[in-house]
């Protein structure tokens, strides 16, 4: 037998194989490792990697055996009985503060752990307004999830209170212990509200009226106090008042059917909502008028025997008498404005004998133009337009003709003329500052809007020293004060079918030299000869600021 002689492989490298033309050494891409000798790995690297991956697949099997059979039952039953529960983070409703910021509305934490809503000064519960909570069902889950304004600021400004919820996922186990959360969503905390009234005396506005109206048997009454520069308002009354709280909580019961059978209404607003018939309180706005049109100048005189006699064209012999409160003698515009004279207004509105009056478009006009009959754009819901009758409603309303005596009544704030409170708050405004008609705001440091009365800036001056002599002579004397120089005129409207009650108003504004601040005052449906009443309320708050040094009567 031959043996087979095995070739060995020569481990030389020729020289063939390790010397190069140094011609071809440019041609070699040294970045593509071309030119270089490699070396191939050895059986050992490939049995080592073998071994380290078929490990690591034993353990992977084994721990699948652990989990899936060895202890599957126990985690399926486990991972059965975990919940994961979404729940909702409810955000933080912006506080509201008046212009210094005194708390009016914030959230405090309630007995049940839950968050609500506390409201401080309850007398501005038609202004503020109340929330509505989140609500559950009978097994404690929220169907309702957010908190909202149901009425005053609160509805007016709900988009900025109102924030926006977060989610927070939570995992428990069978027994409800927590065992893991964390916010999906973050809660965003509603915005701040900052407001142009002043807590203090929005609280004395308060007390006055609601002290003046109760001893006087009135069911209602509302007063507004603007800055005649900004149409801020600072401090805003509606009474009687519901409290903010007992309408967020829902309760107690009794309290809310009280005011649901109040006859003076508590959710009403009486000072944007409320509509009144004005009485004399417009007077300073047809003088206005009457001057600027050149229909009479401050000089002219008018006789005031206490009434004006028309003949009536429909029976001859017969006369209209058309009364006014008192026999006054000569007055001009000033005397007029200063002692309510009917007699000069009703000369003024309609005309009579060689005095030619407006006439109803005109003293329609001049209404219009100081605000009265429309919505002032305050911010806050449901404000009331009112109404300033002519020819053209009285036709649809009743399909009667307009007479003589319809201007008459007209032109001293009678017959169906109706305004709200924060009318006349603002139109006063306008003669105090010189015919600049604003637009009243809640909102602090909010940027004025106006428009220009068309008035003549003498007829206004004409007609602020009337006012002032209505305090310092005459039918608003109890707010004629050493300490501060009021300006103001009173008015009394008889309502009910039998004009058994009165309707009592002041306007008015103040410092007189240097106006600051304008106000309106109603007290509603008051014993007939209580018409002068209203005054009343602005001396207690005038008493009231004084003894507190208040920087509003210039100490």
């Amino acid at each position: 037998m031959k043996w087979r002689k095995k070739r060995r492989r020569d481990p030389e490298i020729a020289p063939d194989e390790i010397f190069l033309d140094a011609s071809n050494v440019p041609a070699f891409d040294r970045a593509r490792f071309e030119g270089r000798l490699e070396k191939p790995l050895s059986q050992k690297t490939f049995i080592s990697l073998a071994i380290t991956l078929g490990a690591l697949f034993l353990i992977l099997i084994i721990r699948i055996w652990d989990l899936q059979v060895i202890n599957g039952a126990i985690f399926a039953a486990e991972s059965a009985h975990n919940s994961l529960e979404v729940a909702t983070l409810f955000a933080p409703r912006g506080i509201i503060t008046d212009f210094r910021g005194i708390m009016l509305a914030e959230n405090i934490s309630k007995t049940d752990g839950s968050v609500g809503r506390k409201y401080s000064l309850p007398s501005l519960g038609q202004i503020i307004g109340y929330v509505s909570y989140p609500k559950k069902d009978s097994k404690g889950i929220y169907y309702d999830t957010s908190e909202t304004g149901i009425a005053g600021l609160e509805a007016e400004y709900n988009s900025l209170l109102a924030g926006k919820n977060g989610q927070l996922l939570t995992e428990k186990d069978v027994l409800g212990n927590i065992r893991s959360e964390g916010i999906i969503v973050p809660a965003k905390e509603g915005g701040t509200l900052r407001l142009s009234i002043d807590a203090n005396l929005e609280q004395l506005f308060a007390r006055a009226i609601a002290d003046t109206a109760s001893s006087n048997n009135f069911i209602a009454g509302a007063g507004v106090i603007l800055d005649v520069h900004t149409g801020a308002v600072r401090a805003i009354v509606s009474y009687p008042s519901y409290d903010p709280n007992v309408m967020a909580n829902g309760g107690p019961s009794d309290r809310i059917a009280s005011y649901n059978t109040n006859a003076g209404h508590p959710f009403l607003d009486h000072a944007v909502q409320g509509v009144y018939t004005p009485g004399s309180i417009v007077k300073p706005f047809v003088a206005s008028g009457a001057l600027t049109d050149g229909l009479i100048t401050p000089n002219t005189t008018i006789e005031d025997p206490g009434f004006l006699s028309l003949p009536d064209p429909y029976h001859p012999g017969k006369k209209f008498i058309y009364k006014g409160w008192k026999a006054l003698g000569a007055v001009d515009v000033r005397k007029a404005i200063a002692w309510s004279s009917d007699i000069f207004f009703y000369t003024v509105g309609g005309g009579f004998g060689s005095q030619k009056g407006l006439g109803i478009d005109r003293l329609g006009y001049w209404y219009q133009q100081f605000g009265l009959g429309s919505q002032t754009g305050i911010d806050l819901p449901g404000e009331a337009s009112g109404l300033i009758p002519t020819p053209a409603w009285k036709k649809t309303t009743f399909n009667e003709p307009w007479y003589l005596g319809d201007t008459y009544f007209t032109a001293i704030g009678q017959y169906s003329v109706q305004v709200t409170p924060i009318q006349m708050a603002r139109a006063t405004a306008a003669v105090a500052n010189g015919g600049t008609l604003l637009v009243p705001t809640l909102l602090a440091d909010a940027t004025p809007v106006s428009t220009i009365v068309p008035v003549s800036p003498t007829a206004l001056a004409v007609v602020r020293e009337g006012m002032r002599k209505g305090v310092t002579e005459a039918l608003a004397s109890a707010i004629n004060f050493p300490y501060v120089a009021v300006a103001a005129k009173t008015g009394t409207a008889q309502t009910g079918v039998h004009n058994q009650y009165d309707n009592s108003w002041v306007e008015g504004f103040f410092p007189y030299d240097n106006p600051q601040y304008a106000f309106a005052v109603v007290l509603e449906r008051g014993p007939q000869g209580t018409g002068e009443q209203a005054v009343n309320v602005m001396q207690q708050l005038f008493e009231s600021l004084h003894a507190e040094n208040s920087p509003y009567v210039g100490q």
